[in-house]
C-alpha cells in the first residue's frame, strides 16, 4: 500500500478513532499495526474492515525485525505512533509492561523509521514524518492556581505510566537531534468518546451508572483534568501531520477543566434523563468513595495556544456536547460493550477498586 500512513496501536481507543476519521476524510491508505492486547479491539474498525484503503497487521512494536518487514513492505509516507500501555493504575501494578511497550517499543520503532527514512530519496525523503502521540501527564501535577502546561513546561512525571511516556518523548526528540529524523510530538489532555476501554473514568462511570452499580471514586474526587473529545484530538493530530513544523511539540487540550466529581455527576444526570430510574433513585447516589491510588496527580491542564495559533486548530466539542454524544454512544452500543467486558476485566476491577463495581 504505497503512500500509506502506518498507524501503530490503531485498534485501541484513540488509534481506531483516528483511522475512522482519516478514512472518512482523506484518500491515503492506512496500515494498522496492533498487537491486540486487552485494549485493542478489531471490532472498533468493523465499519472499514473491507475498505480497500485499509490494511490490518497484527504484530508487536518490540519486534524490530517484524517492524522492518512491515515498513519495507508498505513504504509509508508517515508513521503515527499511538501504541502504548496507557492506564496509570495498571502501570502501578505492572511497570515492566510499560517500560517494554512505551520505551523499548518506541526505540525499536525509531530505529526502524530511521533506517527506512535514510533509504528514501527526493520528495519521499523530504515528506516523511514520524508523529509520536504522548500525554500531558509527563509534565506532572499542577496546583489550583498554576498556569496550564505549555510546550515549555518542565517534565515531572509522577507515575510509572507518565515516566515511560516521558522517556519515550525524550527518545523521539533525541532521534531528531542526533539523526535528523523528521519527528513531531503531540501531548494531549484526557480523551473521552466512543470505543474507550471501560477501565477509564468516563466509560466506567457510564456502564456502572447505567446498570445501577456503585461508581468508584478515588479519594475525594476533586482531582481536575482537562477533557478533550477524541474527535477533536484526532483532528489536531491530522493538522500536525499535515502542517506541523518538524522537530516541534504541540500541546492539544480541550479547554474543559473538570473535577472527577463534576464529570461523574454530569454522566449520572444524562443517564437519569435517558434511562429508567435505578433502585437507588438518582444515579448520583451510586457514587462510592474508595482509597486513593498512590501518587495521584491533583490537576492537569493544557494550554493549546501554539496549535491554535500555528495550525488554526481549536476543539469543536464543549464538554457538554461531547459528554452527551459519548453517553448516547455507550447506551446504543451494548454489543460492543459486551465484547470487551470479559471476566479478566471484572477481575481487574475487583483488584483495583475492591468490591465497588458489583
Amino acid at each position: 500500500m504505497r503512500n500509506a500512513i502506518l498507524v501503530t496501536g490503531g485498534a485501541g481507543f484513540i488509534g481506531s478513532n483516528f483511522i475512522l476519521k482519516w478514512l472518512a476524510e482523506e484518500t491515503s491508505p492506512i496500515v494498522n499495526l496492533d498487537k491486540l492486547t486487552y485494549a485493542g479491539n478489531p471490532a472498533n474498525l468493523a465499519s472499514v474492515a473491507h475498505d480497500p484503503r485499509y490494511r490490518f497487521v497484527q504484530g508487536d512494536i518490540c519486534d524490530q525485525d517484524f517492524l522492518d518487514s512491515i515498513v519495507h513492505a508498505h513504504r509509508p509516507r508517515a508513521i503515527v505512533h499511538f501504541a502504548a500501555e496507557s492506564h496509570v493504575d495498571r502501570s502501578i501494578h505492572a511497570p515492566d509492561d510499560f517500560v517494554a511497550t512505551n520505551v523499548v517499543g518506541t526505540v525499536n520503532l525509531l530505529q526502524v523509521a530511521k533506517r527506512y527514512w535514510s533509504e528514501l530519496v527526493g520528495t519521499e525523503r523530504s515528506a516523511f514524518r514520524f508523529l509520536h502521540v504522548s500525554t500531558d501527564e509527563v509534565y506532572g501535577s499542577l496546583a489550583p492556581g498554576d498556569n496550564p502546561f505549555s510546550e515549555l513546561s518542565r517534565y515531572d512525571p509522577r507515575s510509572p505510566y507518565s515516566a515511560s511516556k516521558a522517556s519515550a518523548d525524550h527518545f523521539v526528540r533525541a532521534w531528531h537531534h542526533t539523526y535528523a529524523l523528521p519527528i513531531l510530538v503531540t501531548n494531549c489532555s484526557n480523551n473521552y468518546g466512543p470505543f474507550q476501554f471501560p477501565e477509564k473514568l468516563i466509560p466506567l462511570t457510564i456502564l456502572n451508572a447505567k446498570e445501577g452499580r456503585p461508581i468508584p471514586v478515588y479519594g475525594d474526587g476533586m482531582q481536575v483534568r482537562d477533557w478533550l473529545h477524541v474527535s477533536d484530538h484526532c483532528a489536531a493530530i491530522m493538522a500536525v501531520l499535515e502542517a506541523g513544523t518538524v522537530g516541534e511539540t504541540y500541546n492539544i487540550g480541550g479547554l474543559n477543566e473538570k473535577t472527577n466529581l463534576d464529570v461523574i455527576g454530569a454522566v449520572c444526570d444524562l443517564l437519569d434523563e435517558r434511562l429508567p430510574a435505578v433502585a437507588q433513585g438518582r444515579r448520583r447516589n451510586l457514587i462510592t468513595f474508595v482509597k486513593d491510588r498512590p501518587g495521584h496527580d491533583r490537576r492537569y491542564a493544557i494550554d493549546p495556544a501554539k496549535i491554535q495559533r500555528e495550525l488554526n486548530w481549536t476543539p469543536r466539542e464543549t464538554f457538554e456536547t461531547g459528554i452527551a454524544k459519548t453517553v448516547d454512544w455507550y447506551i446504543r452500543s451494548d454489543a460492543w460493550v459486551e465484547s470487551v467486558v470479559t471476566g479478566d476485566y471484572r477481575r481487574w476491577l475487583t483488584q483495583h477498586y475492591g468490591g465497588a463495581e458489583t
